[in-house]
């Protein structure tokens, strides 16, 4: 088809005219659409408006220049290839408007079918079809309901309720049983429910239908909902989405038509085989919308034998050009295969490395590829706990397992109840006949989706996979009653609040709390379960994929472990090293007394008592340490707390002291402790005595730790094991800081650790942004630095984590000012800036310093990412989250392009 363009920019590509490689510009589907028209597949010809279109559109609240015409010239070819006319009242080309952004966001913006269809039209349209009122008086009520929700704002309740009241009538809950003359006075009741909302009748021109559904699909980018979905799946605000036009075709001209969706393996399980679902007399929207049950992909070979074949064959062949799993939709017209979208699917995370691993087998990419197809927060996802049904627990409705996992919480029938009862900390199951975009914030706030109608293809389904979230759809056996806040199943009444347990690997539920088991993979992890050996394709795929990460990987992982316990899970989860060990946390429960003591010390001998009472202890707790990690290197921050943590709150002390006082008890010991917090007393102990503030105004504390580290090293070597203690000091700002308290420090491991061999590395921890700008300064007395990212985070954007997480950062996330908290990825242009500045002056002072990040940063997919751009040597997280960061630091080693998993 060609088209004469009408200004010097081009926003307007025939299909023939794209490819796959054009998503930034067409969008996902349009890129896709004309990759398979350049495959020669059976594609519906049509035209796609690109995502500059959008841009300018939303940037200026009108079309950009020379689009009009673009859009004309196109139509125009498509109408003489076609034959056909817009909206010809004889024989009427009609045509689909979809949105289709470079990322799949499904069901979050809009689409609008059968443009071109008004009161004359109709009536040729079903001349064409043969006499078939039926099938056309349906495609007018549907393009009416899709044009009032989506260009007009028109509440789709309203038309529901309509069609109810029609089905109702007849005695039905199907609308196939409805007649061509139901449909008409649909379309009647339709139009006055259209007219009473927007107060104009409903439009008759085509072209102004197609150009109010073109813009439309461009609002539809800011829509409330797809701005949330972008959120949290860290999508770019600013992309905007491509508009396709697309030649109708029709799947709901009678039971030789129908429309489906099919994957090309399981997006569950990554299991190879056929999955989809089919739905006959239908148009397309009506599956994704799960409001009729689907039949299994494989019925389609009964039913139409030739079009199975085929669709089979394409299939097939999509999956090795795309060398991945596909997402198809399609729709048959009376017997004629057209193929109307495909992408790359969407998939569980459990599917996502099994079939990377398949992939691999099959020679269609190689390691590193199938590296680059997983991430980190779907190897998480298999970290969670599943059901333990080795007691007695019946199922009372079986569906269909459409996202792998298990939830158990207080069920809730709406959005809106899901977020609030989420807000306030509980665990709550969303309930609904069926999902739409609309609940997309309840089901973000659930823990699980159970839907009673649907299939493993209907919106449920598919955004319940992308988000990670159990979901169970199409269990027709429960009867959900939403006005009522309540279903029934089995007998048995259900009502908001009740708590249910969700399968999404079987689709079966269950009535109250199921108790829950490790998951396999924590358990090969752990090492209770032999890979090579074990017959689970997930646990196999995981370890062949994290085998290869390792040896990818340039970024070392280490562990935060502050006991022996956390110490030796953390390397069966393959730590190798301790990045943090806070020592403030060992002196908790029984020892808080003794640091309290010293704290409050006045004088010489009280101090000297209580650190003679602490150094055994801490010598004790190294100890097991340094045995624990045998011989990997151990990194001990000296003690940082806010004194607020060890000294007992001054407000209640203080009415304890004048309650005593009013009884006329002796009182003199507590007075003397009031006076002593009183003068310790900070407004911000956040910023206040604590790190190496504390070492310096408190003699003999910090001695006291380095010592009992030397001490403990030594005891391990000289007991035929290894250590390689790393001392950091913590909350340095200025060189001189450091400098005095590595003096003291290696006189003392002079002292200690004499002909043992034993190595001590003295460094700091880098979580003022005022030693960030002095790095060069302090590496010339330090020998590594580990960022602190929490409290560089904290003291780089001016406030506490503590108090305002709660207080605002939702309202920030609403706005959009933050993407995601600063706590749980790191904010590049700011705090990362600051840890890349200290990195590059940092070793332009020592070449050879050693560079870590020991906040929880240290465990997020995308930071890591970060810090292994910036050259650092290692990140350390929780024990739970070493294997995300060992995959990611793999992933990072591998992606070289700045591709994009999604």
């Amino acid at each position: 088809m060609a088209a004469q363009e009408t200004d010097d920019h081009k926003y307007v590509y025939d299909f023939s005219e794209g490819n796959k490689d054009l998503k930034d510009l067409l969008g996902g589907k349009g890129a896709n659409l004309a990759e398979m028209t350049n495959l020669g597949l059976p594609v519906p010809p049509g035209f796609t408006i690109t995502t500059e279109a959008c841009q300018a559109y939303l940037a200026t609240g009108r079309e950009p220049d020379g689009l009009a015409g673009q859009i004309e010239a196109h139509l125009e070819a498509l109408e003489r290839e076609m034959g056909k006319r817009l909206g010809d009242p004889g024989d009427p080309l009609l045509v689909s408007v979809r949105s289709g952004a470079k990322f799949s966001m499904p069901g979050m913006m809009e689409t609008v079918l059968n443009v071109g269809l008004n009161d004359q039209s109709v009536v040729g349209l079903s001349a064409q079809a043969g006499g078939n009122g039926r099938f056309a008086w349906d495609s007018y009520r549907r393009l009416i309901q899709m044009f009032g929700k989506t260009v007009c704002e028109v509440p789709g309740e309203e038309f529901e309720h309509a069609l109810d009241e029609v089905k109702s009538a007849r005695g039905t809950h199907n609308d196939l049983d409805l007649d061509a003359d139901d449909l008409r006075g649909l379309v009647d009741a339709y139009k006055k429910i259209f007219a009473k909302h927007t107060g104009r009748e409903f439009p008759q021109q085509p072209r102004e239908q197609l150009d109010l559904a073109i813009r439309a699909v461009f609002e539809s980018w800011n829509a409330e909902r797809a701005v949330l979905y972008r959120r949290q799946e860290r999508i770019p605000a600013d992309l905007g989405t491509a508009v396709n036009v697309v030649t109708m075709v029709f799947g709901n001209l009678g039971p030789d038509s129908g429309t489906g969706v099919a994957f090309t393996r399981d997006p569950g399980s990554g299991a190879q085989g056929i999955y989809g679902d089919y739905l006959a007399n239908a148009q397309g929207e009506d599956v994704v919308a799960g409001i009729r049950n689907t039949v299994p992909l494989q019925e389609l070979e009964r039913l139409d034998k030739s079009s199975y074949d085929e669709l089979l064959s394409i299939m097939a062949r999509l999956e090795e050009h795309y060398r991945d799993l596909c997402d198809i939709e399609f729709t048959i017209e009376r017997g004629k295969l057209w193929m109307l979208q495909t992408r790359v699917g969407k998939r569980t995370a459990a599917a996502a490395f099994v079939i990377a691993g398949q992939l691999v087998d099959e020679g269609l990419i190689d390691l590193d590829e199938a590296l680059h197809r997983v991430n980190g927060a779907q190897l998480a996802q298999l970290m969670f706990p599943r059901f333990q049904l080795d007691h007695e627990f019946e199922a009372v409705a079986t569906g269909i397992g459409a996202s792998p996992g298990a939830a158990s919480g207080a069920v809730v029938f709406t959005s809106a109840r899901a977020v609030e009862l989420a807000a306030e900390g509980k665990s709550v199951i969303l309930v609904r006949r069926e999902t739409n975009p609309d609940d997309l914030n309840g089901m973000i706030a659930a823990k699980g989706i159970l839907t009673s109608r649907g299939g493993k293809t209907s919106h449920a389904a598919v955004v319940a996979r992308g988000m990670g979230k159990t979901c169970v759809s199409g269990a027709d056996e429960i009867d959900v009653n939403v006005p009522a806040k309540r279903f029934t199943v089995a007998g048995r009444t259900v009502t908001e609040g009740d708590v249910v347990s969700i399968d999404g690997t079987t689709g079966k539920v269950y009535l109250g709390e199921v108790p829950v088991m490790p998951s396999e993979v924590v358990q090969y992890f752990e090492g209770s379960l032999d890979a090579e050996h074990v017959d689970n394709p997930l646990v196999r795929a995981v370890h062949r994929i994290m085998t290869h990460a390792d040896g990818k990987r340039r970024l070392a992982v280490r562990t935060n472990a502050d006991t022996g316990a956390d110490a030796a899970r953390a390397r069966r989860f393959g730590a190798e090293g301790i990045g943090l060990c806070r020592t403030e946390h060992m002196f908790l429960g029984d020892r808080r007394e003794l640091v309290e003591r010293l704290i409050l010390a006045r004088a010489e001998g009280e101090r000297g008592e209580a650190l003679a009472a602490l150094l055994p202890l801490q010598r004790a707790d190294f100890e097991e340490i340094f045995r624990e990690m045998d011989g990997l290197p151990v990194t001990v921050r000296l003690i940082d707390p806010p004194l607020h943590e060890f000294l007992p709150p001054l407000e209640q002390l203080a009415v304890n002291v004048a309650v005593a006082q009013e009884r006329g008890e002796d009182v003199a010991k507590e007075e003397a402790l009031l006076a002593a917090v009183r003068r310790m007393h900070e407004e911000n102990p956040m910023l206040g005595l604590r790190g190496v503030r504390l070492g310096l105004v408190i003699p003999g504390l910090f001695a006291m730790q380095v010592r009992a580290i030397a001490e403990a090293a030594v005891a391990v070597v000289r007991a035929g094991g290894v250590a390689r203690p790393e001392i950091m000091v913590p909350l340095v700002g200025a060189v001189q800081e450091l400098e005095t308290v590595r003096a003291e420090a290696e006189r003392i491991i002079a002292e200690v650790v004499g002909d043992s061999g034993v190595e001590v590395l003295i460094g700091t921890m880098i979580e003022v942004p005022r030693a960030a700008l002095t790095a060069g300064q302090i590496a010339e007395a330090a020998e590594f630095f580990s960022f602190g990212t929490n409290d560089l985070t904290q003291m780089g954007w001016g406030f506490s984590r503590d108090d305002v997480e709660g207080a605002f950062f939702w309202r920030y996330l609403e706005l959009g000012i933050f993407g995601i908290s600063p706590f749980e990825s790191i904010d590049r242009d700011g705090v990362g800036r600051l840890v890349r500045i200290a990195a590059e002056e940092g070793r332009a002072a020592r070449p050879g310093l050693k560079l870590g990040v020991c906040g929880e940063h240290g465990g997020d997919p995308d930071s890591v990412h970060f810090f292994h751009e910036v050259g650092l040597d290692y990140v350390s997280c929780s024990p739970f989250r070493v294997p995300v960061a060992r995959l990611e630091a793999g992933r990072a080693a591998v992606q070289t392009d700045g591709s994009d998993s999604r």
